[in-house]
């Protein structure tokens, strides 16, 4: 990814859900917090991607839209398009740890910790958790805490949770 490449955008709106999808030249890089605007994304880009323009491009973010939209209608259970997210090594083995959860499962901060070989890293795993750029798509949602609990979520409990019931998980 070019530090002047675009960042195109697209604001989802699927029943009760409002979410703000991002993606560059390469996949889908940016899945907002439910209800967010696009400061959001702004504040993301700003941070991660400096100059990077962002462009609103309802079409060319469609054929993510349409798989965002199956899966929060539980007729999807995985996603076939590219990702461009960059992180540390650290973080992409945890994000590739989270895609590894199967659908309508959970695992916990532990659990991830010991599936990239870093037993005692549980907190850096919640750190790289929480910098996972594409919610719902790399499903950070499906991590809760050791006792069963809802922990954490960048995009809120409630967010969370309505996730979880999609895929037929209830707390």
């Amino acid at each position: 990814m070019e530090q002047n490449d675009p960042i195109y955008w697209s604001h989802l709106i699927n029943e009760n859900w409002s979410l703000i999808v991002a993606a560059g030249e390469q996949g889908l890089c940016f899945v907002g917090s439910q209800g967010a605007d696009v400061q959001e994304l702004e504040n993301w880009a700003k941070r991660r991607f400096p100059g990077r323009p962002l462009i609103r491009d309802e079409a060319r973010l469609q054929p993510y839209a349409d798989e965002i939209e199956a899966y929060l209608l539980g007729k999807l259970t995985s996603f076939s398009f590219p990702f461009e997210v960059s992180g540390t090594p650290f973080q992409q083995a945890v994000w590739q740890a989270l895609c590894d959860i199967p659908y309508g499962q959970t695992a916990s901060y532990s659990d991830i910790a010991l599936r990239i070989g870093k037993p005692s890293s549980v907190r850096a795993v919640g750190t790289a958790i929480g910098a996972n750029p594409v919610l719902i798509t790399i499903p950070c949602h499906r991590v809760i805490g050791k006792n069963g609990g809802l922990a954490g979520y960048r995009g809120g409990i409630e967010m969370k949770t309505r996730l979880l019931e999609i895929e037929g998980r209830r707390e």
